[in-house]
């Protein structure tokens, strides 16, 4: 039997713990993502996740003790620890409504920008040595290792494709971005401080209301939290806004609000360039180095979209910081 059924049995447990599934009036349980790195199944209001094989227990345990430690930020786990499911953990959370993907307009910068802005001002300290994790250390946050994931596995694709076919001309200018990047952000040597908490890998899919429908946003997804470069949480959107797939006023309102809450990842007036660019730099080669393997895997070319990143990363290492927004023209 596949990983799903179990996993819908075990959600639908979950839901109704104290009642019991006999009395489920509930209708049939939904799948929100069956990937090889994460199965999440919801069962009326509570949701199973099945992380990924690799999973560290010890790091998993850490990061839901943060996410219940601050609800006012984080969505909070409904049970303290995860369980074991065949090769996987599975943890348990309530039901949270997430951004409208068909509603761009609607799309809650301010609210991410002040709930990225609480997170990096939480002591670290407090949470990992006095707080919920006890004299455990926090993790690293997982941002550059993804990054450098997602360029090994762009590597592994283009294993056996001719040299002169379109993926491995794509392919040149983001391997070539990579090599330019600090070792800190190919995930080789430790990342610089002072450390902060971050997330480890914010976008819009990161974030849901909770209770649904209208309660207040929360940031979900406690996978890649962290001690790490707090900018790192800024560098989607940024990245975003340098390549011109993100609007200048949905990237001004990002910004404005990440600083009227005090967020420490920038100046808080001034040119943020500095402290963004070399994490904008390494999403953007991440970005495209995934774009480029899907497409491998799917035979098909690279969209508008994916052209512009690997646009942006030819541009990275042709002028010194290029993808710096009003140095590429």
């Amino acid at each position: 039997m596949s990983l799903l059924p179990v996993l819908t049995a075990q959600a639908e447990a979950a839901a109704h713990r104290h009642t019991g599934a006999a009395a489920c009036a509930c209708g049939t349980p939904v799948t929100l993502a069956d990937r090889p790195d994460a199965t999440v199944v919801r069962h009326a209001g509570t949701v199973a996740k099945a992380h990924a094989p690799d999973t560290d227990p010890a790091g998993l345990g850490i990061r839901l003790a943060v996410a219940t430690y601050l609800p006012d930020v984080l969505l909070a786990p409904l049970t303290p620890a995860p369980v074991p499911l065949r090769d996987r953990l599975v943890t348990f959370w309530p039901y949270g409504a997430p951004v409208d993907p068909d509603d761009p307009d609607a799309a809650p910068w301010e609210a991410a920008a002040t709930l990225l802005a609480r997170l990096h001002g939480t002591d670290p300290l407090a949470v990992g040595g006095g707080g919920p994790a006890g004299p455990a250390a926090l993790p690293p946050m997982r941002g550059p290792a993804k990054a450098a994931r997602a360029v090994r596995r762009l590597r592994t694709a283009l294993h056996g494709v001719p040299r002169e076919s379109a993926a491995h001309a794509a392919a040149v200018p983001v391997r070539r971005a990579w090599t330019g990047l600090p070792a800190w952000a190919r995930a080789e040597v430790p990342m610089p401080g002072p450390a902060a908490l971050c997330h480890g890998d914010l976008h819009l899919g990161q974030l849901v209301r909770h209770p649904a429908p209208d309660g207040p946003w929360r940031l979900i997804d406690v996978d890649d939290l962290g001690v790490g470069v707090p900018a790192w949480d800024l560098a989607r959107p940024a990245a975003w806004y340098a390549c011109g797939l993100l609007p200048p006023d949905e990237w001004t309102r990002f910004l404005t609000a990440y600083r009227r809450a005090g967020g420490p990842a920038v100046p808080p007036d001034g040119d943020p360039w500095a402290a963004l660019d070399v994490p904008a730099r390494a999403l953007t080669v991440q970005t495209a180095a995934l774009t480029i393997t899907k497409a491998l895997a799917a035979d098909r070319p690279l969209d508008e979209v994916e052209q512009a990143l690997v646009d942006a990363c030819d541009r990275m290492t042709s002028v010194p910081r290029q993808l710096t927004p009003g140095l590429s023209d």
